[in-house]
């Protein structure tokens, strides 16, 4: 269905106010921050307007206008039940953020920069959600990358305070500090990798079908999905097309850019965290699974099981990976200092789930499920991890550390924070009622349907582990013994401002709120995805929970969040102080507080590696070949061809113009000179003879034509 072209506001508006930002430079005060603020609101309530059509009466609307017709390439926005509630999510949450960053950022040097790459990154980002095709959603995508980068590296002047990891602390040889310089251009790195990956599937379906349009994707499987198979590289085509999503959020082995993006604002580990950036690479997931699913019926229907069982070994992969993710990030959560550090982690974890659940529904063949599956967690998450985000901020802001040994007891400084971080660690650790109770559920029951055994179990075991780091970290910050700094700064902590504290309360009661509407919100989304949602064709979606799954994951849930409060609040224990009483145990914490090495084994491999192999190459091509080649052998050759030639054909030449030559025009100039007698008689004997000698020839001439 068409719908009002006015609806690109929903993603032009942020852009626009961009450069109102930039326009309002040389103003003082809070005029720019309410520029990006005012934009990005005008962005929330055009994605409303969507809504109000879109999920009220199950229609889709779009428009579009061409934009680079020799490509077939159009921009304005599509909006399905998938994208109108990314862009509800993308929008409102950012709204939230930035009216908590009024205030946060309130005495910020940097005021310009930050609201001009906050509004931009918004826009991106729901120019991405709203796309119909893959060459707009890879503009938005790059600009995502590109706003993270300086938002991430924002205090650029790399204080101490500033940086993510314990400064001075080494793993096998490598740094584990990173300042925020370093830690933007790792996000830029470790993302552009996968978007490589990205393009080179993008230009496959261009060439395949000469548009990269959504819809041309759904309408001609047969064309792209078998074109690629015939060729034998629709394996290689999938893995190529999921990296960017991969590295977009961050998972395994891409996930190390996420963990050192906290040295931005708390504002930008929000954005990037809950609401935006890492949930790009799962919404490219909900968007391609039931293309993919929709693909891999009809080339099982045209070519066969064979090429069908690509398609499910692909997702089978992705779901490996997902709950991998998930449980490696919540081993480091677990023994994390750092109160933004565990929100970091869960993150990581967080998105494995998503990505387990997109992939077991693909596995099943169920696009529907895959996406009920991933959508449910990418809302309730955003919603809980946005919170606590903005809580993790405040209480930064109060007690000017980052590490959770210098906090405790502040939640009888700061009540009000404290009961946000208490129900929005209640949803993260998916205790019922809570929305991530649901949400992370559902993910475990699609994939034991799916019968992926390991991603499940591996999702499991995160279940318990989440629910312990959660209730760690809430205890550690606001319910264990006020450590030293809390002590000493007492008479200054205080709750939060107004404009920073009703955003994250907001957030912390909706994930209750949500929790407690789940069934109609579920009842509703079961009717929503089928029926107004891209490559879906009216196919049943029914979703039952377990209640022996259902059970495993609450009691273990409970299970974590239990001794979690028995060592942290009931003994008062800092079980750091039994680890290293035992060597094995102490090896452990330390393989798993840095991180698994994994960012140590990346810097030998491909830092240290990559200037080994640079060096190696410096001294034995450039300098023993190109450069022997350029400064040794040419000069030689040419200085050697040049005294030959002196030798040989120069030095005769030369003899010969200048001695021969010479000589023997002398030679002749001194006989034409002896015939100079000066005698007249000779002179006129002479030429009387040149007449008789020329007088001869013409009568011979003449007689011989006669």
């Amino acid at each position: 269905m068409e719908g009002p072209a006015s609806y690109v506001a929903a993603w032009l508006a942020p852009y626009v106010g961009a450069a109102l930002v930039l326009l309002l430079h040389p103003v003082k005060g809070r005029v720019k921050g309410l520029a990006g603020v005012l934009s990005i609101f005008t962005a929330a309530i055009y994605s409303t307007l969507i809504a109000l059509k879109t999920l009220t009466h199950g229609e889709i609307l779009e428009h579009s206008f061409t934009w680079v017709p020799s490509l077939n390439v159009t921009i304005g926005y599509y909006a399905d039940t998938l994208s109108t509630i990314m862009a509800l999510v993308v929008s409102w949450l950012s709204f939230l953020i930035a009216v908590y960053s009024l205030e946060y950022m309130g005495g910020d040097p940097g005021q310009t920069r930050y609201w001009f790459f906050f509004s931009f990154f918004v826009g991106s980002m729901q120019l991405l959600v709203l796309s119909d095709n893959l060459i707009a959603m890879f503009i938005g995508w790059e600009g995502t990358g590109l706003a993270s980068y300086a938002l991430i590296g924002h205090w650029f002047t790399d204080e101490e305070e500033r940086c993510v990891g314990d400064p001075g602390r080494k793993a096998l040889g490598i740094s584990m500090c990173f300042p925020p310089s370093h830690a933007g251009l790792r996000a830029l790195v470790f993302t552009r990798l996968g978007d490589v990956g990205l393009l080179i599937g993008t230009a496959a379906i261009h060439y395949l079908l000469g548009t990269t349009s959504f819809h041309a994707m759904v309408a001609h499987p047969e064309v792209w999905a078998g074109g690629l198979y015939t060729r034998g590289i629709l394996a290689a085509f999938l893995a190529f097309f999921i990296l960017g999503a991969m590295a977009k959020s961050a998972q395994f082995p891409f996930h190390e850019w996420l963990v050192t993006a906290m040295t931005g604002p708390t504002s930008v580990s929000a954005l990037i965290h809950a609401a935006t950036m890492v949930k790009a690479g799962v919404y490219f997931l909900l968007r391609f699974t039931p293309i993919f699913v929709v693909a891999s019926h009809v080339v099982r229907d045209t070519m066969g099981i064979a090429a069908y069982n690509t398609f499910i070994h692909f997702f089978g992969w992705v779901a490996l990976i997902g709950g991998f993710t998930a449980f490696m990030m919540a081993t480091m959560a677990i023994v994390a200092r750092e109160l933004k550090l565990v929100l970091a982690f869960s993150t990581a974890s967080q998105l494995g789930y998503m990505f387990l659940g997109i992939a077991a529904g693909g596995m099943m063949g169920e696009g529907p499920l895959a996406v009920f599956a991933g959508l449910s967690h990418l809302v309730s998450h955003a919603v809980f991890k946005a919170a606590l985000f903005l809580i993790a901020g405040a209480v930064i802001h109060a007690v000017h550390s980052r590490f959770m040994d210098d906090m405790g007891g502040l939640a009888k400084y700061m009540k009000w924070s404290a009961i946000s971080m208490l129900l929005a660690g209640l949803s993260l650790s998916g205790i019922p009622p809570f929305a991530g109770f649901w949400s992370k559920d559902t993910i475990l029951d699609v994939a034991h349907e799916a019968g992926a055994t390991i991603p499940w179990l591996l999702g499991v075991i995160t279940a318990l582990l989440t629910a312990a780091y959660t209730f760690r970290m809430i205890i550690m910050v606001f319910y264990y013994k006020p450590s030293h700094r809390v002590q000493e700064h007492a008479e200054h902590l205080h709750e939060a401002h107004p404009l920073m504290l009703l955003p994250y309360l907001t957030l912390a009661l909706l994930s209750l709120i949500i929790g407690l509407a789940w069934p109609w919100i579920q009842d509703r989304l079961e009717t929503l995805i089928p029926g107004a949602t891209l490559a879906m064709h009216g196919e049943a979606l029914h979703i039952s929970m377990s209640l022996s799954l259902t059970s495993i994951s609450v009691a273990l849930a409970l299970t974590g969040l239990g001794i979690a409060v028995y060592l942290y609040q009931a003994k008062l224990m800092r079980p750091y102080d039994y680890v290293v009483k035992s060597p094995s145990l102490t090896w452990l914490h330390k393989f798993l507080y840095d991180r698994w090495y994994l960012n140590s084994i990346y810097y030998w491999i491909f830092v240290k590696g990559g200037r080994a192999l640079a060096d190696v190459t410096y001294k034995y091509v450039n300098n023993a070949l190109v450069d022997s080649f350029y400064h040794r052998f040419m000069p030689w050759f040419f200085m050697s061809s040049a005294r030959g030639l002196y030798a040989t054909a120069e030095k005769a030449i030369d003899v010969g113009f200048h001695v021969k030559l010479v000589n023997g025009t002398l030679s002749v100039s001194r006989r034409v000179r002896r015939l100079q007698t000066g005698v007249l008689n000779h002179y006129v004997l002479t030429m009387w003879l040149g007449l008789v000698v020329l007088l001869l020839i013409v009568i011979w001439y003449v007689g011989w034509i006669i």
